[in-house]
């Protein structure tokens, strides 16, 4: 490793100064040298705009996928696409999968809102059903797994159960492993919403052996914005009729009296999977093009997989601690370590019932007025939300970060808590 993590690392990074950048979670980062990969393929890009997207962005992309596959442990490349991002990965396989009446579709209410929503979208267009597994912290994994089962058996058939590996809100690691078994046994298609996943949490996707998978590798892994990974085994592939947006590898069905419509792209001998989503538009394809420069970056400066791993894990877990302290709370408890924390803010519930319009219209307001009063004075973003009758904080480990950061955070929320609790209405938070 030829830079210590901590303090040392923050100078690959390219954050402004007085930023702690404790919400990593949300968008990711990538170092100077993933930097100047990214300008490069851009500026290759412009050199000669048709030489590069007709012939030479299929095999940039095609250097990504392999040493992708080679870190998720899937052995045929040519199950493995890149999309701009996990909420695409997932309306890709939702949108695709053809629903009869009485089809379900089985999500925990801990998903990410963005893939909820487009569980509402399919029950508005299609005859699918949804399915919500009401999900409170703390709960165990075994839990919450006997949840599932149970949920499943009484409100079969499930077309297909969506479940992430680290969910948003709260950030909790999910036993996303046992999930794919039980739907497997129950003859349930999984998808697995990995927002979260590499470069964040160990990963075996040949184990694993999910139905559909999809993971960001813009968050953990120091590749730009956007880029996603995409696996579907080939026993699944037929189901995946056309990427979002549908383009020109789309292969419409035969009917008597339809024209052959024509593609512009150079002829290819890859399969119609890979080739759907090799080029969807006009895009800025840059991104896609940095995983090797990443993982390089991964290996020589960093140390490695497991070494950056470790690393943010356990800052993400004694930094949590510190800030629990500070603020006179605690950490969320949950079964299994990942870099990705929640700490409750000392801040008090609406009285009465929390789902009424008054008492979510305040909760709004907090959450609102914590995230916009530590990005504006403290240059800090940190998540806001509520669950399970308390306020809270997700926070994010990383290798630019040490506990101390995580204190000075503590310290601002601390500051900026102390101010909700003087606000006695909601205009007056409103107003801030």
């Amino acid at each position: 490793m030829s830079t210590p993590f901590g303090r040392p690392m923050r100078e690959h990074f390219l954050f402004e100064e007085g930023n702690i950048n404790i919400n990593h979670g949300s968008f990711g980062t990538y170092p100077k040298p993933v930097l100047d990969a990214l300008r490069s393929y851009q500026l290759q890009g412009e050199a000669n705009p048709d030489r590069f997207l007709r012939y030479e962005v299929s095999e940039l992309i095609d250097r990504s996928r392999e040493q992708l596959a080679k870190l998720l442990h899937v052995v045929d490349v040519d199950e493995l696409v890149l999309v701009q991002n996990a909420t695409t990965g997932v309306n890709t396989v939702l949108r695709n999968l053809t629903y009869a009446p009485g089809d379900k579709i089985l999500y925990l209410s801990t998903a990410y809102g963005a893939c909820e929503k487009t569980v509402d979208y399919l029950t508005e267009t299609t005859p699918a059903e949804a399915v919500r597994v009401e999900v409170a912290y703390p709960i165990s994994d075994d839990e919450l797994v006997a949840r599932v089962e149970k949920v499943l058996k009484e409100n079969a058939p499930v077309k297909v159960a969506m479940f992430d590996t680290v969910s948003s809100l709260p950030g909790v690691r999910i036993p996303f492993e046992r999930l794919v078994a039980v739907c497997r046994a129950a003859g349930v298609l999984s998808l697995i919403d990995g927002a979260h996943g590499v470069g964040c949490i160990p990963l075996d996707l040949g184990k694993l052996d999910a139905d559909f998978f999809v993971s960001n590798c813009h968050k953990w892994l120091y590749v730009p914005r956007g880029c996603a990974v995409l696996h579907v085994p080939k026993r699944n592939q037929d189901l995946i009729r056309s990427s979002m947006p549908t383009s020109h590898g789309y292969q419409p069905r035969e009917r008597p009296g339809k024209k052959k419509i024509s593609n512009p792209l150079p002829p290819s001998t890859k399969s119609g999977f890979v080739r759907m989503f090799e080029f969807i538009g006009s895009m800025d394809y840059a991104p896609y093009l940095c995983v090797p420069a990443a993982l390089k970056f991964r290996q020589e400066v960093c140390g490695g997989e497991e070494a950056i791993m470790s690393y943010c894990t356990q800052v993400a877990r004694d930094g949590s601690r510190r800030v629990a302290e500070i603020l006179g709370t605690e950490v969320m408890r949950h079964d299994q370590p990942c870099p990705v924390v929640n700490v409750r803010l000392p801040i008090d519930p609406p009285a009465g019932d929390v789902t009424a319009a008054a008492a979510q219209a305040r909760i709004g307001a907090v959450n609102a007025f914590v995230e916009k009063m530590m990005l504006s004075e403290y240059k800090t973003f940190v998540p806001a939300f509520f669950h399970n009758g308390r306020f809270w904080v997700r926070l994010s480990g990383q290798i630019y970060l040490t506990v101390d950061d995580f204190e000075e955070v503590g310290r601002q929320l601390r500051d900026i808590c102390s101010r909700v609790g003087r606000t006695s209405h909601l205009t007056e938070l409103e107003d801030k």
